[in-house]
């Protein structure tokens, strides 16, 4: 029988904290408002969702991973995360491993890529998948068993709503990207092609490397500018390669967990200690399902 299995990337919740919430202390006189609103996401996530299997997967660093090692401008546009919000990190860690939810990071690994490492040998067992994030890069593992789950917008992506979104399907997310880059991550694509001229190459070649060994046949592709289409790309070959890799999550990541190890059954109540220390004990109020 298909279990399904919930897959939480924490990063996204973590920030939407920090970001739109008003600046807390604990009792200590920590800063704590993106524990805090994690907290709250999180417990709301296992009330309304009540997941019987459930992992969280966390950024060690919020701007660095073996992916700079190939490239290294990847991510480095974006700032440091401020002092405050680093020391919080540990924090939100703690809070899920306090409520049950078995929990992963890894100083070279991105959360995306502890994912992908966890669901991919479930996936072959026939288990389902939910993967709880608002990161368009997962959108790569959506099939018709893993969907993926933007939870504070309360949006769920299977196939049909990646390709109405990107207008590919889940699997050329990451050829999608290797070609419209990706400014977030610093990721540079093919300057001059967009999201919709990497849309619309897509759908005429399965892939990048249909794509760059059909170079010929791209001015058939009915884009704005296709008669030098096939220059910037072949000028940009090696980047859009690149990009791809840079984009495409890895499943190699050290993760391992069985059915078991990922089941929850409620939060125990010995996360009031981990909670009263943060001075969020209130949140509990909230659990309907404790752990016997």
């Amino acid at each position: 029988m298909a279990t399904t299995v919930h897959l939480i990337d924490a990063s996204p919740y973590i920030f939407r904290a920090w970001f739109s919430l008003p600046e807390m202390e604990d009792p200590a006189g920590r800063p704590v408002s993106a524990v805090r609103g994690f907290a709250e996401f999180l417990l709301r996530y296992l009330v309304e969702q009540a997941p019987t299997h459930v992992a969280c997967t966390f950024d060690e660093s919020l701007n660095t991973s073996f992916r700079n090692d190939l490239y290294p401008p990847y991510k480095a546009q974006r700032e440091l995360p401020p002092k405050e919000l680093e020391d919080q990190l540990v924090g939100c860690q703690r809070v899920a491993r306090a409520v049950g939810v078995p929990t992963f990071v890894d100083d070279r690994y991105e959360a995306d890529d502890l994912i992908a490492t966890l669901l991919a040998p479930l996936a072959e067992q026939g288990h389902r998948g939910v993967v709880v994030t608002s990161d368009k890069d997962l959108a790569q593992l959506v099939t018709e068993d893993v969907e993926m789950y933007d939870f504070a917008k309360d949006v769920r992506f299977g196939p049909a709503e990646v390709r109405e979104k990107f207008g590919v399907e889940p699997g050329q997310i990451p050829d999608y990207l290797g070609l419209a880059g990706d400014a977030v991550d610093n990721i540079p694509g093919v300057r001059g092609v967009g999201a919709k001229t990497a849309a619309a190459l897509l759908g005429s070649f399965a892939d990048l490397d249909e794509l760059y060994a059909g170079l010929e046949r791209v001015a058939e592709v009915g884009v704005r500018g296709a008669r030098t289409l096939g220059a910037k790309l072949e000028a940009a070959r090696d980047e859009a390669l690149l990009s791809r890799t840079l984009a495409t999550v890895s499943t190699e990541a050290p993760a391992s967990a069985t059915l078991d190890d990922l089941a929850w059954s409620g939060v125990p109540r010995e996360a009031r200690e981990v909670f009263d220390e943060y001075g969020i004990g209130r949140l509990l109020d909230r659990v309907k399902e404790w752990k016997q």
